[in-house]
């Protein structure tokens, strides 16, 4: 008899016993984030990747590790909504705050927070989960808008790189909600 078998059931032990909503999207699952195949990590610069996890075009939210293997500075940015972040590797910070993001460290920005990423010499490689809510508005030193990014032009990016490198554009569908 398994240990299952010898266990009494108890409401707790049942499981949900009423189909889930038909309008509900299908729940998203990745066995290993942290790919062993290079051709998922979407270049953004050289040394720069992002590879996607979830893009909610249903609520303008985007779920990306940030990949970084070189020092220097990323991009300046803004953001409209908040944004977290989980340091996987390495370490970051921002020019602006004298706290650094570690290894196992997790950051809250706050809504209207002007940024300026960077990698220090030091840091082999860093990945960090982040999800971005709403935007990346790109400025300059004084807040001029240079450029942006919202889950629309990340799933474009997605498109056009998995069909340059022959997985084909719908590769990034899988990650869509």
């Amino acid at each position: 008899m398994s240990n299952l078998e010898q266990t009494p059931m108890n409401d707790k032990s049942q499981p949900y016993r009423h189909p889930q909503p038909a309008e509900a999207a299908m729940e998203l699952v990745i066995p290993s984030a942290i790919p062993d195949d290079e051709r998922i990590w979407v270049p953004v610069e050289e040394n720069v990747w992002f590879r996607p996890l979830c893009l909610s075009a249903s609520s303008g939210y985007w779920v990306n590790l940030l990949r970084v293997r070189k020092s220097g500075v990323l991009s300046r940015h803004r953001h409209p909504q908040a944004v977290h972040g989980f340091v996987l590797r390495g370490e970051w910070r921002y020019l602006e705050h004298d706290w650094i993001a570690t290894e196992g460290g997790y950051v809250y920005e706050a809504p209207g927070e002007t940024h300026t990423l960077v990698v220090e010499p030091h840091v082999r490689e860093m990945i960090t989960l982040f999800q971005v809510n709403g935007a990346m508005i790109y400025v300059d030193p004084d807040g001029a808008n240079v450029g942006y990014d919202d889950v629309f032009t990340r799933i474009a990016k997605c498109r056009a790189h998995y069909e340059e490198i022959g997985l084909g554009g719908d590769f990034i569908d899988q990650f869509i909600r």
